[in-house]
């Protein structure tokens, strides 16, 4: 979404991520990727936990979608990092608002998925 910061802006939004580290991590993760926008901290999980938003075992960290994921990513000049705290936790995408009307979610399906950010676009001009 870093890359799609500035249209998401233009259509009225914000975007807020939500990180499975600490501070010191949180901190680390946008300095080294250029991040524009805000990072939270959910440390103790308790927002991911509100959002029912599961966890994998570590098993699940070597899912067969995961490693086509990560080069992808690798070769798009993405790094891997510091993993956070709570390395099993997957991830989500919501887009919310004005008020608590929920246009869009996505649930990662593996660590290496993301919301395409085509359609959170779509959500957001919808």
């Amino acid at each position: 979404m870093r890359d799609r910061y500035d249209e998401i802006r233009e259509l009225g939004a914000e975007i807020v991520a939500i990180g499975t580290g600490d501070v010191a991590h949180a901190r680390e993760f946008v300095e080294a990727e250029g991040i524009p926008f805000p990072v939270l901290v959910d440390d103790d999980g308790a927002a991911a936990r509100a959002a029912e938003i599961r966890s994998v075992g570590l098993l699940g960290l070597f899912d067969p979608r995961t490693a086509p994921g990560t080069v992808r990513a690798l070769r798009k000049g993405f790094r891997v990092g510091r993993p956070g705290k709570r390395v099993t936790q997957l991830g989500a995408t919501f887009v919310v608002g004005p008020g608590d009307t929920l246009h869009y979610e996505y649930r990662d399906a593996h660590s290496a998925d993301h919301a395409p950010p085509g359609e959170v676009l779509a959500a957001l001009s919808g």
